[in-house]
């Protein structure tokens, strides 16, 4: 993949299925493998999802942004909203063995992205930067400064 495919989806749960569709063709195409693509394809609707639900907070009228962009060492996703700005000391990562739905998100997101950034240069809405490297399994969820 030479050049960047990018996609805008209106923010309703029915629109996912694009985007899940789409990370995971983009992921097979930069020559990930199939286990690494169906967790990007996760990890991307997982964050979609909370675009939807916390910085959109379910408004269905609203457009999300995903770029996939191949470099010889990463695959990135990009995802721009222009919602409410995530706080980053809310996210909370649960236990593994706590028994309940939902709160796995960043755990589906760590599994399959090496790092995971918030810009805080975006003054409207949020930019998350995801990248998984071809050649390392970091893992690692800071700031951009």
């Amino acid at each position: 993949m030479n050049n960047p495919i990018v996609i805008t989806i209106p923010s309703h749960p029915k629109y996912l299925s694009v985007v899940r569709a789409a990370a995971l063709l983009a992921a097979e195409i930069s020559g990930l493998g199939t286990t690494e693509a169906e967790d990007i394809k996760h990890a991307v609707d997982e964050a979609c999802s909370n675009v939807i639900k916390y910085a959109y907070k379910c408004d269905c009228t609203r457009k999300i942004t995903v770029k996939f962009d191949d470099t010889q060492n990463s695959f990135q996703v990009t995802i721009e909203d222009s919602g409410s700005k995530a706080k980053l000391e809310d996210i909370k990562i649960r236990e593994l063995d706590e028994v309940k739905p939902g709160g796995l998100g960043i755990h589906f997101i760590k599994k399959a992205f090496n790092a995971v950034v918030f810009d805080k240069k975006k003054r409207n809405g949020n930019r998350l930067l995801l990248t998984r490297y071809k050649n390392t399994d970091e893992a690692v969820i800071s700031k951009q400064k």
